[in-house]
């Protein structure tokens, strides 16, 4: 049953992103409501008839934009290389726009929507919903409540076992799809090192392609030195048969380390939603450990919060807030993505350019 007053999305596309993130958390929440998805599968149409039985189908983006005044926000989440031209069509048309990290391929094709979306007056921000990671979270009051004294480490990792390549662009495309692991998880570890420990000055990459018949990056190290002297090391790759730890944090009173990966998405894939018992809660068995040496104590998780982005979109459209991410901060994570791309390549230390992202704020 629909609700009054509730905000009309538009999802273009309905892949992993769109099926498993993007659809269920906008039901998810009470003021919006999934009016329209795009689709050009006849089996993910059905898929979405199944799923979402009040939502309109169309076969293609031009169907969606014809019927624009229906409509209060589009989400982009469509394959990287269609970002840029999807996000401008729907601010060109006047709508809010939500698109699935990374925001685009390249940086100078995020500047551009920047400059237009503020030109039009129209909300433009990304879904990086591992803000509301379960682990992040609980991270982030560990710091703020100055735990470990002052950091001078951080390491994150997003691995996966993956042996045998998916017949996908991520796997087969280049940089102008925003293909590989840097563009994919990759986005993912910067945003989050950016948020926990500021702005970056330099930027070291080793990217490599290790298993047989992709072209794309599949298994990447990054290394950021930020302005307040933190380093954070960043590993992301398809081939690992062991992982390590999730996070591990040192500082000069203590040090943070969790393994294992927050719940939500495979919640999410396996037909959960927010609300559901234990939503967001990770098991004992991965808690966090803070502290020194074998002196240490288990930390249970602060429950992960995917819901909060489309609550955070909702009221930036309702009351004027501010997005719940600042487009601008996924301008300066695509920055840093160009400099460690430009470093694997030259074998460099590379500093992060923004090319007038910053210009753009004002």
């Amino acid at each position: 049953m629909d609700s009054p007053g509730q905000l009309r999305v538009g999802l273009l596309g309905y892949g992993l992103a769109g099926a498993a993130f993007h659809a269920p958390l906008i039901e998810a929440e009470p003021r919006t409501r999934l009016e329209a998805v795009v689709t050009g599968s006849a089996q993910r149409a059905e898929q979405v008839r199944r799923e979402h039985p009040d939502a309109r189908v169309h076969a293609r983006a031009e169907q969606l934009f014809e019927r624009a005044a229906e409509l209060d926000l589009v989400v982009v989440a469509t394959p990287n290389s269609s970002h840029a031209e999807l996000a401008r069509r729907a601010i060109e048309a006047g709508l809010p726009v939500v698109v699935d990290k990374p925001l685009t391929p390249s940086l100078e094709q995020a500047r551009e929507l920047i400059v237009l979306a503020r030109e039009r007056g129209v909300l433009l921000t990304v879904f990086q919903n591992r803000r509301w990671d379960s682990d992040m979270l609980t991270l982030g009051g560990v710091l703020e409540a100055g735990e470990l004294g002052e950091v001078h480490r951080f390491e994150s990792r997003f691995e996966r076992w993956v042996p045998t390549p998916k017949d996908s662009w991520r796997d087969s495309g280049g940089p102008e799809d925003a293909a590989g692991v840097l563009y994919d998880l990759g986005s993912h570890l910067i945003d989050q090192a950016t948020q926990l420990f500021g702005g970056v000055e330099s930027v070291y990459a080793e990217m490599r392609t290790l298993r047989s018949g992709v072209e794309a990056d599949d298994d990447t190290f990054v290394a950021l030195e930020h302005s307040n002297g933190v380093l954070s090391h960043l590993w992301t790759g398809k081939l690992a048969a062991q992982c390590g730890p999730r996070f591990r944090v040192l500082g000069d009173r203590g040090a943070f380390t969790k393994y294992g990966t927050d719940p939500q998405e495979a919640a999410l894939r396996s037909g959960g939603l927010p609300g559901d018992p234990g939503w967001g809660v990770e098991p004992a068995k991965t808690r966090a450990v803070v502290g020194v040496g074998s002196e240490t104590r288990s930390l249970p998780g602060e429950p992960g919060r995917y819901q909060d982005f489309y609550a955070g979109v909702a009221s930036a459209l309702e009351s004027g807030s501010a997005a719940p991410v600042a487009v601008e901060d996924a301008a300066r994570g695509l920055a840093i993505i160009e400099a460690a791309r430009r470093s694997a390549r030259n074998r460099s230390v590379e500093k992060p350019v923004d090319h007038g992202v910053s210009a753009a704020e004002s």
